[in-house]
């Protein structure tokens, strides 16, 4: 009477395999998750409901069930406007130079910051290069404004060595690179975490057996530290993979202007100013929803190669 037949096999209800028994044995923990699910609903899955936006001729009066529908008409104008490719290529150029710099530099900091013995020294240096990371881009980026200006702090400086001023800002050329420089700047000590903590990790047997052998501090860190975390460098790198067409859409649009819109213009920024600026909500969602459509893809690939390269998956 109490057991069910699964297969020509009785599996009694109180069994783990039983889904009702380690469903009631578990039902705290699935009201703890059901805030995280409502929300995720709502914010998440319901308003995807307004992608149909980018095969229609949205017009807000209508609504979305009234507009007329256009289907592709939109993803074919975003590839015959002469700006789209120069868009495309300015994010990848600008998110590609922030994830290989940037992890190089977090790389750097953790490498060096593990060869510190002093800890009050340590712990000195990491506030300073952590406490960064916690400014939002509208104050990071005021500061940045006071420093790179034609005028500014910068600049000052270089002109007291009798040098030229650099336009940090205004020069198509340089733009980019500043971009990734400020925003290396910003979070390259937040990075670094991670690779001190997979620095903890490495067996420092190793550390008493080179010095040993005669191994000085350098050689350590290149023979011991590094292929340590090679594993941990492998798989960050497999991840950001996902980030290629996020080039920071708050840093870009604060600290840009018109002068750099050839090499400073990125997706999120020409969404943002085609959809919300110039009301073209169709046109815009459509160019949201390619960039959608294709990172889903580099973070399918970025997790398969996680698994393949550094033996991490989540499913």
């Amino acid at each position: 009477m109490g057991a069910i037949q699964t297969t020509g096999q009785t599996t009694s209800k109180t069994h783990p395999r039983f889904f009702g028994w380690r469903f009631r044995r578990h039902i705290p923990l699935y009201l703890l998750l059901l805030p995280g699910l409502i929300g995720l609903v709502l914010f998440s899955f319901y308003p995807m409901y307004g992608v149909v936006i980018a095969f229609q001729n949205f017009k807000p009066l209508m609504g979305i069930a009234k507009s007329p529908w256009v289907g592709l008409y939109h993803f074919q104008r975003m590839f015959t406007l002469p700006d789209t490719w120069e868009i495309f290529r300015n994010t990848v150029l600008i998110a590609l130079g922030k994830i290989v710099f940037g992890q190089l530099a977090s790389l750097i900091l953790a490498l060096l910051l593990h060869e510190v013995t002093q800890a009050r020294y340590k712990r000195l240096i990491q506030s300073l290069t952590y406490v960064l990371n916690f400014l939002s881009w509208v104050i990071f980026g005021g500061i940045l404004l006071d420093i790179l200006l034609a005028d500014g702090l910068a600049n000052q400086f270089i002109s007291f060595f009798g040098l030229s001023k650099v336009p940090f800002l205004t020069s198509a050329s340089l733009f980019p690179f500043t971009m990734i420089f400020t925003d290396i700047w910003k979070g390259f000590g937040f990075g670094a975490i991670i690779y001190l903590a997979a620095l903890t990790g490495v067996d420092p047997n190793l550390y008493e057996a080179a010095a040993v052998d005669g191994a000085n501090r350098w050689q350590r860190m290149l023979h011991i530290n590094l292929p340590g975390i090679i594993p941990t460098l492998v798989l960050m790198a497999c991840l950001s993979l996902g980030s290629v067409l996020n080039a920071g859409f708050e840093q870009i649009l604060i600290l840009q202007n018109p002068l750099v819109l050839s090499s400073g213009e990125i997706i999120d920024t020409f969404v943002y100013k085609v959809g919300l600026m110039n009301y073209q909500y169709s046109f815009a969602t459509a160019v949201g929803l390619l960039k959608g459509v294709v990172g889903l893809v580099l973070i399918s690939l970025s997790y398969y190669l996680a698994n393949r390269f550094a033996n991490y998956r989540i499913f």
